[in-house]
């Protein structure tokens, strides 16, 4: 499985490809930024980074995108150009109809550290020992996205395990239940 992790911002935007399975050694293939200058206009910046996301997608071919779930910060611009960036990640991705998920930084600290509330320089001393790097990427947001891509691949086959048992029961679930479930539901 091959997955490029995006760890979304609008001046650095942290681009990671890791390739592996679950319960094997993994490798990394490339890690890297996309900067975009402060004083640009937003859209702009947008464009730059979505021409960077796609030059990583083309090099690397990714089965997957990994995309930190953005969460609610206390400073509205810092989120809202997170939130942009990561949108921008989502739609790179949609268009060459690559699967993306979305994991939240505690989903990726506890799966790389074993607690989700792991500080960035633990998260980047355990990238560094499972990929078998010489020294922790840099800057933290490159760290962050190799270690989404490593999040990603070692929940994947749990997830997909769970998202087939979910199609299974519906697929199996007798009709006639659903309706009586809906006229129970409307009486």
């Amino acid at each position: 499985m091959r997955v490029l992790g995006v760890d979304p911002g609008l001046t650095r935007c942290g681009i990671g490809v890791v390739e592996g399975v679950a319960g094997r050694p993994l490798r990394m293939l490339g890690v890297g930024v996309v900067r975009t200058p402060a004083e640009a206009e937003v859209a702009d910046r947008l464009v730059l980074i979505e021409r960077g996301i796609e030059q990583w997608l083309d090099e690397h071919r990714p089965e997957f995108v990994a995309v930190e779930r953005v969460f609610s910060q206390h400073n509205v611009s810092t989120v809202m150009g997170t939130a942009q960036a990561s949108a921008v990640a989502m739609l790179c991705a949609a268009r060459r109809g690559l699967p993306v998920a979305l994991h939240t930084p505690s989903e990726v600290k506890a799966a790389v550290t074993g607690s989700g509330r792991a500080d960035k320089a633990q998260v980047g001393s355990m990238v560094t020992r499972l990929l078998r790097l010489d020294a922790p990427p840099k800057p933290a947001d490159a760290a962050d996205a190799l270690a989404l891509a490593i999040c990603h691949i070692w929940r994947a086959p749990a997830t997909n395990r769970l998202q087939q048992a979910v199609a299974a029961h519906r697929r199996t679930a007798r009709p006639q239940d659903a309706t009586a479930r809906t006229l129970k539901g409307s009486a």
